[in-house]
Protein backbone atom coordinates (compact mmCIF):
# COMPACT_ATOMS: atom_id res chain seq x y z
CA UNK A 1 0.00 0.00 0.00
CA UNK A 2 1.29 3.26 -0.91
CA UNK A 3 1.93 6.18 1.89
CA UNK A 4 1.07 9.62 1.47
CA UNK A 5 3.63 11.71 2.62
CA UNK A 6 2.65 14.24 5.11
CA UNK A 7 3.28 17.47 2.48
CA UNK A 8 1.02 17.21 -0.95
CA UNK A 9 3.71 18.04 -3.70
CA UNK A 10 3.74 17.27 -7.57
CA UNK A 11 6.47 17.89 -10.04
CA UNK A 12 6.44 21.45 -11.39
CA UNK A 13 7.56 19.44 -14.68
CA UNK A 14 5.54 16.76 -15.44
CA UNK A 15 2.42 15.34 -13.14
CA UNK A 16 4.72 12.30 -10.78
CA UNK A 17 3.05 13.27 -7.43
CA UNK A 18 3.50 12.20 -3.54
CA UNK A 19 1.78 9.21 -3.81
CA UNK A 20 4.10 7.68 -6.35
CA UNK A 21 6.91 5.62 -4.36
CA UNK A 22 10.33 6.78 -3.47
CA UNK A 23 9.48 10.26 -5.59
CA UNK A 24 11.84 12.98 -4.39
CA UNK A 25 11.94 17.26 -5.12
CA UNK A 26 15.04 19.35 -5.96
CA UNK A 27 14.79 23.08 -4.51
CA UNK A 28 12.59 23.96 -7.79
CA UNK A 29 10.17 21.22 -7.23
CA UNK A 30 11.26 18.93 -10.21
CA UNK A 31 11.06 15.62 -9.18
CA UNK A 32 13.88 12.51 -9.21
CA UNK A 33 11.15 11.03 -12.11
CA UNK A 34 11.58 13.54 -14.23
CA UNK A 35 14.93 13.33 -14.28
CA UNK A 36 15.04 9.86 -14.68
CA UNK A 37 13.55 10.31 -17.68
CA UNK A 38 15.63 13.11 -18.95
CA UNK A 39 19.03 10.44 -18.45
CA UNK A 40 16.20 7.66 -20.45
CA UNK A 41 15.95 10.29 -23.07
CA UNK A 42 20.23 11.05 -23.36
CA UNK A 43 20.95 6.90 -23.19
CA UNK A 44 18.20 6.63 -25.80
CA UNK A 45 18.57 9.52 -28.20
CA UNK A 46 16.07 10.25 -31.19
CA UNK A 47 17.47 12.28 -33.95
CA UNK A 48 19.91 11.69 -36.52
CA UNK A 49 21.64 9.76 -33.68
CA UNK A 50 18.64 7.66 -33.13
CA UNK A 51 17.73 6.71 -36.62
CA UNK A 52 21.89 5.80 -37.05
CA UNK A 53 21.28 3.60 -34.21
CA UNK A 54 18.56 1.71 -35.73
CA UNK A 55 19.29 1.13 -39.23
CA UNK A 56 22.48 -0.50 -37.79
CA UNK A 57 20.23 -2.89 -35.80
CA UNK A 58 18.05 -3.07 -38.92
CA UNK A 59 21.00 -4.13 -40.41
CA UNK A 60 21.80 -6.85 -38.19
CA UNK A 61 18.81 -8.40 -38.09
CA UNK A 62 18.37 -9.00 -41.77
CA UNK A 63 21.86 -10.29 -41.65
CA UNK A 64 21.24 -12.60 -39.17
CA UNK A 65 17.82 -13.73 -40.68
CA UNK A 66 19.38 -14.81 -44.02
CA UNK A 67 17.86 -17.87 -45.15
CA UNK A 68 15.50 -18.31 -42.45
CA UNK A 69 11.42 -17.39 -42.85
CA UNK A 70 11.27 -14.48 -40.31
CA UNK A 71 14.21 -12.39 -39.38
CA UNK A 72 12.62 -11.49 -36.05
CA UNK A 73 9.33 -11.73 -33.47
CA UNK A 74 6.87 -8.84 -32.76
CA UNK A 75 4.29 -9.59 -29.79
CA UNK A 76 1.34 -7.87 -30.69
CA UNK A 77 -1.81 -7.03 -28.83
CA UNK A 78 -4.30 -5.20 -31.28
CA UNK A 79 -2.90 -1.62 -29.84
CA UNK A 80 -1.33 1.33 -31.34
CA UNK A 81 2.21 0.41 -30.58
CA UNK A 82 2.43 -2.90 -31.81
CA UNK A 83 0.23 -2.17 -34.88
CA UNK A 84 2.20 0.84 -35.95
CA UNK A 85 5.43 -1.30 -35.38
CA UNK A 86 4.54 -4.28 -37.75
CA UNK A 87 3.54 -1.65 -40.38
CA UNK A 88 6.93 -0.14 -40.28
CA UNK A 89 8.83 -3.14 -40.01
CA UNK A 90 7.17 -4.78 -43.04
CA UNK A 91 6.75 -1.58 -44.97
CA UNK A 92 9.60 0.86 -43.93
CA UNK A 93 12.46 -1.48 -42.80
CA UNK A 94 11.85 -5.01 -45.11
CA UNK A 95 12.18 -6.75 -42.34
CA UNK A 96 10.42 -10.39 -42.03
CA UNK A 97 8.67 -10.47 -38.91
CA UNK A 98 6.26 -13.38 -37.13
CA UNK A 99 3.53 -11.87 -35.53
CA UNK A 100 2.68 -13.35 -32.42
CA UNK A 101 -0.37 -13.02 -29.54
CA UNK A 102 -0.69 -13.71 -26.17
CA UNK A 103 -4.56 -15.39 -25.94
CA UNK A 104 -5.22 -15.28 -22.04
CA UNK A 105 -9.04 -14.97 -22.83
CA UNK A 106 -9.83 -11.35 -21.95
CA UNK A 107 -8.52 -9.96 -25.54
CA UNK A 108 -11.21 -7.38 -26.57
CA UNK A 109 -13.15 -7.97 -29.67
CA UNK A 110 -11.72 -4.35 -31.06
CA UNK A 111 -8.02 -5.75 -30.37
CA UNK A 112 -9.12 -9.20 -31.98
CA UNK A 113 -10.07 -7.84 -35.00
CA UNK A 114 -6.92 -4.90 -35.23
CA UNK A 115 -4.75 -7.60 -34.92
CA UNK A 116 -6.49 -9.71 -38.06
CA UNK A 117 -6.76 -6.32 -40.38
CA UNK A 118 -3.16 -5.07 -39.75
CA UNK A 119 -1.47 -9.01 -40.08
CA UNK A 120 -3.65 -9.32 -43.02
CA UNK A 121 -2.98 -6.30 -44.97
CA UNK A 122 0.73 -6.60 -44.55
CA UNK A 123 0.63 -10.33 -45.34
CA UNK A 124 2.17 -10.98 -42.18
CA UNK A 125 1.99 -14.81 -40.42
CA UNK A 126 0.39 -14.91 -37.12
CA UNK A 127 1.26 -17.03 -33.98
CA UNK A 128 -1.57 -17.25 -31.24
CA UNK A 129 -0.57 -18.65 -28.52
CA UNK A 130 -3.99 -19.87 -26.45
CA UNK A 131 -3.83 -20.24 -22.54
CA UNK A 132 -6.43 -22.85 -21.00
CA UNK A 133 -9.04 -20.02 -19.54
CA UNK A 134 -9.81 -21.72 -16.47
CA UNK A 135 -6.12 -21.99 -15.28
CA UNK A 136 -5.95 -18.07 -16.56
CA UNK A 137 -9.10 -17.26 -14.11
CA UNK A 138 -7.20 -19.28 -11.62
CA UNK A 139 -4.13 -17.34 -11.90
CA UNK A 140 -5.22 -14.31 -11.69
CA UNK A 141 -8.28 -14.97 -9.14
CA UNK A 142 -4.63 -15.72 -6.81
CA UNK A 143 -3.21 -12.75 -7.07
CA UNK A 144 -6.38 -10.48 -6.27
CA UNK A 145 -6.57 -12.86 -3.22
CA UNK A 146 -3.21 -12.13 -2.60
CA UNK A 147 -4.13 -8.30 -2.74
CA UNK A 148 -1.25 -7.45 -4.77
CA UNK A 149 -1.37 -4.04 -6.90
CA UNK A 150 -0.91 -5.20 -9.77
CA UNK A 151 -2.68 -8.16 -10.83
CA UNK A 152 -2.25 -8.44 -14.48
CA UNK A 153 1.85 -9.45 -14.12
CA UNK A 154 1.26 -13.07 -14.95
CA UNK A 155 0.28 -11.99 -17.94
CA UNK A 156 3.21 -9.06 -18.44
CA UNK A 157 5.36 -12.13 -18.02
CA UNK A 158 3.75 -15.07 -19.63
CA UNK A 159 4.01 -12.71 -22.90
CA UNK A 160 7.52 -12.46 -22.17
CA UNK A 161 8.11 -15.94 -21.92
CA UNK A 162 5.95 -16.99 -24.85
CA UNK A 163 8.13 -14.34 -26.89
CA UNK A 164 10.90 -16.22 -26.09
CA UNK A 165 10.05 -19.74 -26.56
CA UNK A 166 9.20 -19.24 -29.77
CA UNK A 167 12.19 -17.08 -30.55
CA UNK A 168 14.24 -19.76 -29.50
CA UNK A 169 11.90 -22.54 -31.44
CA UNK A 170 12.49 -20.69 -35.02
CA UNK A 171 16.01 -19.88 -34.09
CA UNK A 172 15.33 -15.65 -34.47
CA UNK A 173 17.62 -14.22 -32.35
CA UNK A 174 15.76 -10.22 -32.45
CA UNK A 175 12.47 -9.95 -30.56
CA UNK A 176 11.14 -6.42 -31.23
CA UNK A 177 8.18 -4.45 -28.64
CA UNK A 178 6.55 -1.59 -29.38
CA UNK A 179 7.03 -0.47 -25.72
CA UNK A 180 8.32 3.19 -25.66
CA UNK A 181 9.25 4.83 -21.82
CA UNK A 182 8.61 8.69 -24.00
CA UNK A 183 5.06 7.68 -24.51
CA UNK A 184 4.33 5.16 -21.35
CA UNK A 185 7.07 6.17 -18.88
CA UNK A 186 9.08 3.93 -16.14
CA UNK A 187 6.11 2.66 -13.51
CA UNK A 188 7.76 2.16 -10.02
CA UNK A 189 8.25 -1.61 -9.16
CA UNK A 190 6.61 -1.18 -6.07
CA UNK A 191 3.76 -1.25 -8.16
CA UNK A 192 4.02 -3.72 -11.18
CA UNK A 193 6.96 -5.75 -10.15
CA UNK A 194 6.15 -9.67 -10.87
CA UNK A 195 8.93 -12.48 -11.34
CA UNK A 196 8.68 -16.64 -11.55
CA UNK A 197 9.04 -17.27 -8.02
CA UNK A 198 6.22 -14.99 -6.67
CA UNK A 199 3.73 -15.86 -9.76
CA UNK A 200 4.27 -19.69 -8.38
CA UNK A 201 4.10 -18.78 -5.32
CA UNK A 202 1.65 -17.00 -4.94
CA UNK A 203 -1.07 -19.18 -7.18
CA UNK A 204 0.60 -22.38 -4.57
CA UNK A 205 -0.47 -20.57 -1.67
CA UNK A 206 -4.13 -19.06 -2.88
CA UNK A 207 -5.24 -21.43 -5.18
CA UNK A 208 -3.31 -25.08 -5.19
CA UNK A 209 -2.28 -24.71 -9.13
CA UNK A 210 -0.29 -26.17 -10.60
CA UNK A 211 0.35 -24.66 -14.23
CA UNK A 212 -0.20 -26.54 -17.47
CA UNK A 213 -0.98 -24.18 -19.99
CA UNK A 214 0.17 -20.76 -18.56
CA UNK A 215 3.79 -19.64 -19.88
CA UNK A 216 6.32 -18.65 -17.56
CA UNK A 217 10.26 -18.23 -17.70
CA UNK A 218 12.60 -18.80 -14.39
CA UNK A 219 16.07 -16.69 -14.18
CA UNK A 220 17.92 -20.14 -15.46
CA UNK A 221 15.27 -19.85 -18.92
CA UNK A 222 16.35 -16.24 -19.04
CA UNK A 223 19.70 -17.00 -18.85
CA UNK A 224 19.57 -19.43 -21.42
CA UNK A 225 17.56 -17.57 -24.23
CA UNK A 226 19.34 -14.34 -23.72
CA UNK A 227 23.01 -15.13 -23.02
CA UNK A 228 23.00 -18.71 -24.52
CA UNK A 229 20.91 -18.61 -27.32
CA UNK A 230 21.51 -14.68 -27.91
CA UNK A 231 18.18 -13.28 -28.52
CA UNK A 232 18.09 -9.97 -28.38
CA UNK A 233 15.28 -7.73 -26.94
CA UNK A 234 14.67 -4.34 -29.26
CA UNK A 235 12.01 -1.36 -28.75
CA UNK A 236 12.60 0.51 -31.52
CA UNK A 237 10.06 3.41 -30.58
CA UNK A 238 12.79 4.13 -27.57
CA UNK A 239 15.40 5.15 -30.93
CA UNK A 240 13.09 6.38 -33.96
CA UNK A 241 10.43 9.41 -33.94
CA UNK A 242 7.24 8.29 -33.21
CA UNK A 243 3.97 9.63 -31.81
CA UNK A 244 0.72 7.47 -30.48
CA UNK A 245 -1.65 10.12 -31.94
CA UNK A 246 -0.16 10.45 -35.18
CA UNK A 247 0.06 6.36 -35.62
CA UNK A 248 -3.15 6.10 -34.03
CA UNK A 249 -4.59 8.35 -37.26
CA UNK A 250 -2.87 6.58 -39.87
CA UNK A 251 -3.90 3.14 -38.51
CA UNK A 252 -7.10 4.08 -38.59
CA UNK A 253 -6.69 5.74 -42.32
CA UNK A 254 -4.62 3.05 -44.15
CA UNK A 255 -5.86 -0.20 -41.78
CA UNK A 256 -9.37 0.51 -40.61
CA UNK A 257 -7.90 0.09 -37.07
CA UNK A 258 -10.11 0.79 -34.59
CA UNK A 259 -9.44 2.46 -31.33
CA UNK A 260 -10.16 0.83 -27.57
CA UNK A 261 -10.91 3.61 -25.64
CA UNK A 262 -7.46 4.19 -23.10
CA UNK A 263 -4.21 3.35 -22.73
CA UNK A 264 -4.16 -0.64 -22.38
CA UNK A 265 -8.17 -1.09 -22.31
CA UNK A 266 -7.61 -3.41 -25.50
CA UNK A 267 -7.49 -6.25 -22.73
CA UNK A 268 -10.49 -6.02 -20.84
CA UNK A 269 -9.13 -7.57 -17.15
CA UNK A 270 -5.80 -5.13 -17.67
CA UNK A 271 -8.34 -2.31 -18.53
CA UNK A 272 -10.20 -3.68 -15.14
CA UNK A 273 -6.71 -3.77 -13.34
CA UNK A 274 -5.38 -0.05 -14.34
CA UNK A 275 -9.20 1.69 -14.06
CA UNK A 276 -10.95 0.04 -11.42
CA UNK A 277 -8.64 -2.05 -9.23
CA UNK A 278 -5.28 -0.01 -8.55
CA UNK A 279 -7.24 2.94 -7.97
CA UNK A 280 -9.93 1.95 -5.79
CA UNK A 281 -8.31 -0.62 -3.77
CA UNK A 282 -4.89 0.96 -3.25
CA UNK A 283 -5.43 4.79 -4.72
CA UNK A 284 -2.45 4.15 -7.22
CA UNK A 285 -3.24 5.57 -10.82
CA UNK A 286 -0.83 4.75 -13.19
CA UNK A 287 -2.00 7.85 -15.48
CA UNK A 288 0.21 9.87 -12.67
CA UNK A 289 3.36 7.98 -14.88
CA UNK A 290 2.24 7.68 -18.35
CA UNK A 291 0.92 11.71 -19.03
CA UNK A 292 3.95 12.58 -17.16
CA UNK A 293 6.05 11.11 -19.93
CA UNK A 294 3.86 12.44 -22.47
CA UNK A 295 4.05 15.90 -20.77
CA UNK A 296 8.02 15.77 -20.92
CA UNK A 297 7.98 14.13 -24.44
CA UNK A 298 5.65 17.28 -25.84
CA UNK A 299 2.85 14.74 -26.92
CA UNK A 300 0.61 16.75 -24.11
CA UNK A 301 0.20 19.88 -22.69
CA UNK A 302 0.84 19.88 -18.20
CA UNK A 303 -2.56 21.21 -18.49
CA UNK A 304 -4.28 18.92 -20.30
CA UNK A 305 -2.53 16.16 -18.16
CA UNK A 306 -3.90 17.72 -15.28
CA UNK A 307 -7.20 18.33 -16.34
CA UNK A 308 -7.54 14.51 -17.74
CA UNK A 309 -6.41 13.37 -13.62
CA UNK A 310 -9.77 15.11 -12.81
CA UNK A 311 -11.73 12.09 -14.35
CA UNK A 312 -12.00 9.03 -13.12
CA UNK A 313 -9.19 6.74 -15.30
Amino acid sequence: MFKIKDEYRICTRGIWDTTVPGITFDENGVSNYAKMFDKLCEAYPRGEKGKLYWENVIDKIKETGKGKKYDCIIGVSGGTDSSYLLHIAKKEYGLRPLAVNLDNGWNSEIAVQNIKKVTNALDIDLETYVIDYEEVKSVLRAYMKAGLPWIDGPTDHAIKSVLFSIAEREGIKYVLSGSDFRSEGKQPSEWTYTDAKQMLHVIKKFEGLRLKSFPYQKITGLINSTVLKRIKAYRPFNSIDYQKKIAQDFLIKDYGWEYYGGHHHENVFTKFAISYWMPRKFGIDKRLITLSAQVLSGEISREDALEEMKHPP
